[in-house]
């Protein structure tokens, strides 16, 4: 949260630096809806189309609140951070209502881009700290090629330095993508591509660090990979694993989009796109964030290891020749 408000006062800093050196106004009889594509007022390059906002406005939603009942109903308050970014997103997906009433609105694009960008930090923070619970609810921190206590404490830093880099930069894009000057475009969008490319590779690796702990766990302690081989499928640990794998996966392909978006400038065929920011970025971010809905993760993971594991756990953690 600190991080938040830090960024917000970051990018807003930025906006009124950057508004104040844009240039002339627009004329009262200027038509924004008669040629968004070649409108250089309309950062979006399109008009949003309300049928596509409200369905994933509402999807996002019906995830938000349905996590805020699971995390009341199984706990997993560790997952704060999943829910809070499901709210801001939601918020960034309804502005995109005024945007089509206001094309032009410069203001409003800013503000809507800060929520939509940033939001999916809180998902990365989420699943960053679901690898150390699931490897500590195991018992198996030693098979994570950083210890448990400091995976955490690792990514989430450097989730953070990527927010504040994205969060003075998302302020500062929305005035680089309708700006008229070519060099105040491209510095927008080079700081802020620095920090989707730091984000991709910060979570890239992370899924490697979560695959090779995953191996171990199945090829050294076969044991622990099948211990709810007789609970229901919805009941086992290997489940929440694999969710954990299809949400990296969704995170993995929007990161990917927004770094080739960028790559290409705020005007280029992804970005002025609607049909590829829904489908590139909303719709893996929404399986990314729902398959913790059905499968939250308070349900299967509790504060006590299972009867039995410590004495395995003693026995892992002592054996120095754990390695890939």
């Amino acid at each position: 949260m600190i991080a938040s408000i830090l960024g917000l006062v970051m990018a807003s800093h930025w906006q009124q630096t950057l508004v104040a050196g844009l240039g002339s106004a627009i004329p009262e009889d200027f038509d924004p809806f008669a040629d968004p594509k070649n409108d250089i007022n309309n950062p979006l390059r399109y008009i949003t189309t309300n049928s596509l906002t409200g369905v994933s406005f509402a999807l996002i939603l019906l995830v938000a609140l349905s996590q805020t009942y699971c995390m009341v109903r199984w706990g997993a308050k560790w997952m704060l951070s999943l829910v809070i970014g499901e709210y801001f997103f939601v918020l960034g997906l309804a502005l995109r209502f005024g945007l089509h009433v206001h094309p032009d609105g410069l203001t409003l694009y800013i503000v809507q881009d800060m929520f939509v960008v940033l939001s999916p930090c809180a998902f990365i923070a989420a699943d960053y700290v679901l690898l150390g619970r699931i490897a500590s609810y195991l018992g198996l921190d030693n098979y994570l090629l950083i210890p448990a206590r400091k995976i955490t404490r690792a990514f989430v830093i450097s989730d953070v330095s990527t927010f504040l880099i994205q969060s003075q930069q998302a302020a500062g894009g929305g005035i680089s993508a309708s700006a008229k000057s070519k060099n105040l475009n491209q510095t927008g969008s080079r700081i802020f591509l620095v920090g989707l490319i730091l984000q991709l590779v910060s979570f890239a690796v992370f899924t490697m660090i979560y695959g090779v702990f995953l191996y171990r766990v199945r090829t050294r302690s076969p044991e622990i990979w099948k211990r709810d081989l007789r609970k229901p499928w919805y009941n086992d640990w290997r489940t929440l694993a694999k969710v954990l794998c299809l949400s990296c996966l969704g995170i993995l392909i929007r990161s990917f989009y927004r770094v080739v978006e960028l790559s290409q400038g705020y005007a280029g065929p992804l970005a002025t796109n609607e049909a590829f920011f829904y489908g590139l970025d909303t719709l893996p971010l929404f399986f990314a964030i729902f398959l913790y809905t059905p499968f939250w993760p308070g349900r299967f993971i509790s504060n006590e290891l299972p009867a039995g594991q410590h004495e395995h756990v003693e026995l892992k953690a002592n054996n120095p020749t754990d390695s890939i």
